[in-house]
C-alpha cells in the first residue's frame, strides 16, 4: 500500500472513530454506532399492529408503516411542491381548495399566489433559471432542489452504507435497499417493488401498454429510457465514447459492457464454482449448468435447451433453414462452425475458385442452392 493510499485509510479512520465490535463497520457518530449494533441482535422493539413484521430500529419501523397507507404520494400534483411527509403533504392541499379555480383543468385554490404558481403548468413558464446551466424551472422548490446538484451538497446520509443524497425521496427510497421492504405488491403475478414508479412500469406488462411511439417507424415502448435509446437509431447519436480506444455506443448499458473487455471486471461472479462473468446474461445462462434449468422447449420434437441460442440453433433441423452460406462458392451451412471450417482458396491468379474444406463436414451441413 502506497503512503498516499495509506494515508488516506488514516483520515478515514478518523472520521468515523466509532467502530461495531461484531462486524467491525466504522461509524462518525456514536448514536449511529448504537442503531447499527441493533442489526446484530434479535431484540425487535416495534411491532407493527397492521401485520405481523417487527423492526429493530424505529426508522426501519416508521419507513415500514407507509406500506400501510393508501395515499403515498409526496409530490403535489396541481403545483408540483415536494413534501418529506404525510402530513405536510395533506396539511398543503388544504391551500387548494378555495374560489381561485383553473379554466384548463378546474382545479381550485384557496390563495391567488397560488393559482398563479399553478398556471405554469399550463403554461411552461420557467422563471427560474439556473446561473451554472442551461437548465430553468417552473418552481422554487425544483429550483433549489436543483442547485444541490451544482453545489455537492447532500444532506441526507445513510447511516448503513454512509450513501448521500440531495433529495430526502431518494434517501427514502434507498433506505428499503437496506431493509428489504418492497410495499409495491401486483396483483396479477405477486411480484414485489421497492418503488412506485417501478411498479407502474412493470404493470404494463401485463396490460401490454406501450406509451412512448417513436413517430419515425411506429415501433412503441413501456419505458421511457429504451424509447429515448431507440430514437438513436435514427439520429446515429452515440454519446458513450471509450476513452481507451474511443469506440462508441448508443446505449449506456452497451458501453458499460465494452468497458470490462478493458479493464478485465467481472462483476457477476458464480457463488458454486467461482466462474465470473462480464455480463448478466452469460451469468443467467450459466448458472442453468448447476441448477440443470433448460427454459427453452422445442414444440416440435420436446427437446429442452438452457439457452435461446442452443434451441434457436435446433429449430433450424425443423425448418431447413440454412442462413450461412459462402461468399465464394455458395455453399449454405446451418450452423456457422462449420462455414468458418469451409475454405474457398484460389489454385493460383487465373485459375477458377474451388473449395478446400479444413475439417470434414457433414453432407447434411452443407447444401448448393437451387438455380
Amino acid at each position: 500500500m502506497s503512503s498516499s493510499e495509506e494515508l488516506k485509510q488514516t483520515d478515514s479512520d478518523r472520521s468515523r472513530p466509532h467502530q461495531c465490535q461484531e462486524c467491525g463497520k466504522c461509524f462518525s457518530r456514536f448514536c449511529s454506532l448504537r442503531r447499527h449494533e441493533l442489526t446484530h441482535s434479535a431484540e425487535k422493539l416495534f411491532d407493527c399492529e397492521q401485520c405481523d413484521r417487527s423492526f429493530s430500529q424505529l426508522k426501519q419501523y416508521k419507513l415500514h408503516l407507509h406500506s400501510h397507507t393508501e395515499d403515498k404520494a409526496s409530490c403535489c400534483e396541481q403545483c408540483g411542491r415536494h413534501f418529506s411527509n404525510q402530513s405536510s403533504y395533506k396539511k398543503h392541499l388544504r391551500d387548494h381548495a378555495g374560489p381561485y379555480q383553473c379554466d384548463q383543468c378546474e382545479k381550485t385554490f384557496s390563495y391567488f399566489s397560488i393559482y398563479k404558481i399553478h398556471l405554469r403548468v399550463h403554461t411552461k413558464e420557467k422563471p427560474y433559471c439556473c446561473d451554472q446551466c442551461p437548465k430553468s424551472f417552473s418552481f422554487l422548490s425544483s429550483y433549489k432542489r436543483h442547485q444541490l446538484s451544482h453545489s455537492g451538497e447532500k444532506p441526507y446520509q445513510c447511516d448503513f452504507c454512509g450513501k448521500s443524497f440531495t433529495q430526502s425521496g431518494h434517501f427514502s427510497l434507498h433506505l428499503r435497499n437496506h431493509t428489504g421492504e418492497k410495499p409495491f405488491e401486483c396483483g396479477q403475478c405477486a411480484k414485489c417493488f421497492s418503488d412506485l414508479s417501478s411498479y407502474k412500469i412493470h404493470l404494463r406488462v401485463h396490460s401490454g401498454e406501450k406509451p412512448y411511439r417513436c413517430n419515425q417507424c411506429g415501433r412503441s415502448f413501456s419505458q421511457l429510457g429504451n424509447y429515448k435509446s431507440h430514437l438513436r437509431i435514427h439520429t446515429g447519436e452515440k454519446p458513450f465514447r471509450c476513452e481507451l480506444c474511443e469506440k462508441s455506443f448508443s446505449i449506456s448499458k452497451t458501453y458499460k459492457q465494452h468497458v470490462r473487455t478493458h479493464t478485465g471486471e467481472k462483476p457477476h461472479q458464480c457463488k458454486d464454482c467461482g466462474k465470473g462473468f462480464g455480463r448478466l446474461s452469460n451469468y443467467m445462462r450459466h448458472l442453468r449448468i448447476h441448477t440443470g434449468e433448460q427454459p427453452f422447449s422445442c414444440d416440435q420434437c420436446g427437446k429442452c435447451f438452457n439457452s435461446s441460442y442452443s434451441y434457436s440453433r435446433h429449430l433450424r433441423v425443423h425448418t431447413g433453414e440454412k442462413p450461412y452460406w459462402c461468399s465464394q462458392c455458395k455453399r449454405l451451412f446451418t450452423r456457422s462452425q462449420s462455414l468458418k471450417k469451409h475454405r474457398c482458396v484460389a489454385i493460383d491468379e487465373e485459375a477458377p475458385l474451388s473449395c478446400s474444406p479444413t475439417a470434414a463436414t457433414n453432407d447434411d451441413d452443407q447444401q448448393q442452392p437451387t438455380k
